[in-house]
């Protein structure tokens, strides 16, 4: 089901504690309603202005669809932000779709249903074609990177019932964890962070839900003690507002070893102190680790001109979005760390960067690393895929295989951590 993103939004901020979430609740739920009832805005015009184009100069077309999380989520709440401007500095509708999981998001990229892709480290396992896709309908994905959202937020860590008792990472095991199904980034994403205490799977009880709002539900409901999200997302305000409670697992910065650990199987996750979302005071923030969330992507045939003004209309006007919705401070333009991407940007990005003078030769070093590594994984991928067995396991076993070699033998990072 998609929605119509035209609603007028109201100014939102994360209260530093659990004492004031009813207002926010309040303001996060008319968000959604409105989205979910696809209401339409007439089309504004704009005067010409040398730095505001309307869509016309900017070639837009007047529908932009994305797929995102679902209806509630800090990624659907901020696309609702950006389909407001769009709407009503541009008459461009930006229609949004919710994909329960990682591969319905990018299920509707790669089919053109979409024209972008809202999402997480689904766009980095899809480049790589490991866990869900190292299936032979998938495969390794010419994904391009259009802009990053880095927030004072973060992108995913432990969220835990206050009353489970779990106060650090070490704390977890025996403790019911959430293992989200088709949902790879999040899982990996789990691993990655039992990894800083030498936790597996094996160490937690493994509660299976069916997408990223049922892990929650399962917390708040005592079917589970943790689930992982980004530390702003919405439904984290039902958490804290429950009768279990809300806590933050913290992940100290000051042991170099166990951050390695969680780097080794996500090099695109770094220490970060979150200071956004329920139960997180803002003047202490919160110990964590974090990546781009949202990640905006398309696919490699995406049109320059549909990217570049997209990319162009969500740097013009951060500041009339970035307070409207939970994390939507993070798609500032100038804290892009593209010469940190492990994605190559797409051309109509790169454009825009260059015309404000942000894409530096260290940049476009790693923009012909980030091409090698897809175009060996792609090579890697025609030569294995045609002589693939028919079985389904050992067909993606085979590709992971044949997959770590090709990147070994070329000197490439494999993510064999990750498979």
């Amino acid at each position: 089901m998609s929605t119509l993103v035209t609603p007028t939004l109201p100014e939102s901020r994360y209260p530093a504690s659990r004492a004031q979430p009813r207002n926010f609740a309040r303001r996060i739920l008319s968000i959604g309603l409105l989205a979910v009832a696809g209401l339409t805005l007439s089309a504004c015009g704009v005067e010409e202005l040398p730095d505001n184009p309307p869509a016309g100069q900017l070639n837009l077309p007047r529908t932009i669809a994305w797929s995102a999380y679902p209806t509630g989520t800090g990624g659907y709440s901020q696309a609702v932000a950006i389909g407001n401007i769009l709407q009503r500095q541009y008459g461009v509708n930006l229609r949004v779709v919710p994909g329960r999981n990682d591969v319905s998001r990018l299920a509707t990229l790669r089919a053109d249903r979409v024209h972008m892709s809202a999402g997480g480290s689904e766009a980095v396992y899809a480049q790589e074609g490991i866990l869900n896709f190292a299936a032979r309908i998938w495969g390794p994905q010419p994904i391009r990177a259009i802009l990053s959202n880095f927030s004072t937020s973060c992108s995913f860590s432990f969220a835990t019932a206050a009353d489970a008792n779990i106060r650090t990472i070490d704390d977890m095991r025996g403790k019911r964890l959430t293992f989200v199904q088709g949902a790879p980034s999040l899982n990996n994403a789990s691993t990655a962070l039992l990894a800083y205490a030498n936790l597996t799977w094996d160490d937690v009880q493994i509660v299976e839900v069916g997408g990223y709002n049922a892990s929650i539900d399962a917390v708040i409901n005592n079917r589970a003690d943790v689930a992982g999200g980004a530390c702003n997302s919405p439904p984290f305000m039902r958490l804290d507002s429950s009768p279990r409670g809300l806590h933050w697992v913290e992940f100290p910065h000051d042991d170099a070893d166990a951050i390695q650990r969680v780097r080794d199987r996500l090099p695109w996750y770094v220490p970060h102190i979150a200071t956004e979302g329920p139960a997180i005071d803002v003047n202490q923030g919160v110990r964590v680790f974090t990546s781009a969330y949202p990640l905006l992507v398309a696919m490699d045939t995406a049109e320059e001109d549909t990217v570049y003004g997209l990319t162009k209309v969500i740097a013009l006007h951060y500041d009339e979005y970035k307070a409207s919705a939970p994390g939507a401070n993070g798609w500032l333009i100038m804290g892009q760390q593209l010469e940190n991407a492990f994605i190559p940007y797409h051309e109509g990005a790169i454009r825009y960067f260059k015309e404000i003078g942000i894409w530096t030769p260290e940049a476009e070093t790693k923009q012909q690393e980030n091409l090698n590594r897809q175009q060996v994984l792609i090579d890697a991928w025609q030569a294995y895929e045609p002589g693939g067995v028919e079985d389904r396991a050992a067909f993606e076993q085979g590709w992971l295989a044949f997959r770590e070699q090709a990147l070994a033998e070329r000197g490439l990072i494999t993510l064999s951590e990750s498979q």
